[in-house]
């Protein structure tokens, strides 16, 4: 295939609307724009525009920064493990399942919080390093997935 034999998808593309072209085209004399008023003028005013009053995005204060790539998890304590029976695999269908998490953000984080009696698997998508430790001493496994 060649660039010049490139085409668009069927149906992906449709005629441009011919504005202004008599009335029996159904888009004559004021070609969509209806009669008069602020919306009929070059030049209408942009959308979030309040009448020169000053506008929303402004009025509201701009701090920090916001990291829409940042991951995030929702966060269990160790102590909150202990509920499930000795010898479970605890996964995130188990911990929604027992009312342990409400729901799955990026994964979940277990914290060091608290101490663990059973012998536990637990997968996860992160660990500190102490809910790590205490859960192994536990006689438990990790698993990051």
């Amino acid at each position: 295939m060649m660039l010049h034999e490139l085409k668009p998808a069927a149906g992906a593309t449709r005629p441009a609307k011919r504005k202004g072209r008599g009335a029996a085209s159904g888009n004559g004399k004021t070609a969509g724009y209806g009669h008069k008023g602020q919306k009929a003028r070059s030049g209408a005013k942009r959308p979030g525009f309040e009448g020169g009053q000053m506008p929303l995005a402004r009025r509201l204060p701009k701090r920090g920064f916001n990291n829409i790539f940042a991951t995030v998890y929702t966060t269990i304590k160790v102590s909150d493990l202990d509920r499930f029976e000795d010898g479970t695999v605890v996964d995130t269908a188990a911990m929604l399942k027992a009312g342990l998490i409400k729901k799955v953000n990026d994964g979940v984080k277990v914290l060091g919080n608290g101490e663990i009696t059973k012998k536990l698997t637990v997968e996860a998508a992160a660990f500190t390093a102490s809910a790590k430790e205490k859960i192994e001493k536990a006689g438990g496994k990790v698993e990051v997935k």
